[in-house]
């Protein structure tokens, strides 16, 4: 008897009729070749569609642009308007041309004033308003330190001096000296 590996080898072999169907064969070429006329219009169609598109988008750019620079312009504008009120609330809001025009209308600096006590009792002697009391509207000239304005030092027979003595004796040279000899 045969082992049972020699059995499944034999009964994997394939008989002859198969393997006379299971031999390759050339098979002729055929050729099938797809229009080109639809890939060509897929390829255009979308060139066109990316140059229209980059066009459109350059153009909400451009718009966007200007929109941006004109927002910018109207922004300074208001700006400057903003810094010009405030320097005239200033201007108004200063306590020289604010006396100014109380004096104008009539208004006078306020006496002494009388404070009512929770008992009932007045502290203080109120006097009314008359006038007589002086409204200062320039404000005091500034008073300058000491320190920035110091004495003059004059310096007499300084050692400066004899330095310069010597320097034109020596322009002088030994002819001059000679003579003095």
């Amino acid at each position: 008897m045969s082992s049972p590996a020699v059995q499944v080898r034999r009964a994997l072999r394939p008989s002859a009729p198969a393997l006379a169907k299971a031999r390759l064969r050339v098979v002729p070429l055929r050729r099938a070749r797809a229009p080109r006329m639809p890939f060509v219009a897929l390829v255009t169609l979308l060139l066109v569609g990316g140059v229209v598109g980059l066009l459109m988008f350059n153009t909400s750019m451009q718009q966007a642009s200007f929109a941006a620079t004109a927002l910018d312009e109207q922004a300074t504008a208001l700006n400057e308007r903003q810094q010009t009120l405030e320097m005239e609330l200033e201007q108004m809001r200063d306590p020289q041309r604010v006396a100014r025009a109380a004096q104008d209308l009539g208004m006078v600096v306020p006496g002494n004033a009388g404070y009512i006590q929770p008992d009932g009792s007045i502290r203080g002697k109120a006097t009314p308003a008359d006038g007589t009391l002086p409204l200062r509207l320039a404000p005091r000239p500034a008073v300058r330190p000491k320190v920035l304005d110091p004495a003059p030092v004059v310096a007499e027979g300084s050692s400066l001096d004899r330095a310069s003595e010597k320097s034109q004796r020596a322009d002088r040279g030994p002819a001059s000296q000679r003579g003095n000899d």
